[in-house]
């Protein structure tokens, strides 16, 4: 019985599953900020492509690490009331980083430096963080869950058969449905 058992090995021990699921983390998040002229450049900013059962393991590391990121950024709003727009390292910032605003600036913006500290823990990547608690967690405010999507691709993958599939953020290539146009009314018919 397989019971408690969740998750896939993948026929990998537990330090190359998680090494694999990081950079496939790490590689999902950068691909939203394409480098320039890097080689390599992904085709559609957000997704990569893979097999399917990795897609299925690596979703709800995505997942929680944006639902972090969402919640840090809600904490940094909520403590620019106590902020102050003094160049650091002036003497008025100084001052104000001695005040009770600045004191309490650094109390209230804790946990949101805890939950950055925690994904830099998990993806030990300081580029994909950035992006992670900049641009995603902006782009999905709005939103309380289901940030990426698994879609299966026709083909498989040469080498061994795997059915391949691309996870990506969803949001950029999502499909919009075609209202349906009402029938036209004929004017004179009896009604």
């Amino acid at each position: 019985m397989r019971h408690r058992c969740a998750g896939r090995k993948l026929g990998r021990n537990a330090s190359h599953r998680k090494a694999m699921f990081r950079n496939m983390a790490v590689s999902l998040i950068r691909t939203v900020r394409p480098e320039e002229g890097a080689s390599g450049q992904p085709k559609v900013a957000g997704r990569i492509v893979t097999t399917v059962p990795k897609a299925k393991e690596l979703r709800p590391i995505v997942e929680k690490l944006v639902t972090m990121a969402r919640k840090a950024r809600k904490i940094s709003d909520s403590a620019a009331e106590f902020g102050t727009q003094a160049e650091r390292g002036s003497d008025a910032w100084k001052a104000w980083r001695e005040s009770d605003a600045g004191k309490n600036w650094v109390r209230v913006t804790a946990p949101a430096l805890a939950l950055r500290r925690r994904a830099f823990s998990e993806l030990r990547d300081a580029v994909a963080v950035d992006i992670l608690f900049s641009e995603l967690a902006t782009k999905f405010a709005d939103r309380s869950g289901g940030y990426t999507r698994i879609v299966r691709l026709a083909g498989v993958r040469l080498g061994d058969a795997a059915q391949r599939a691309f996870i990506e953020f969803v949001g950029e290539n999502d499909r919009v449905k075609a209202r349906r146009r009402a029938a036209p009314v004929v004017e004179g018919a009896a009604t």
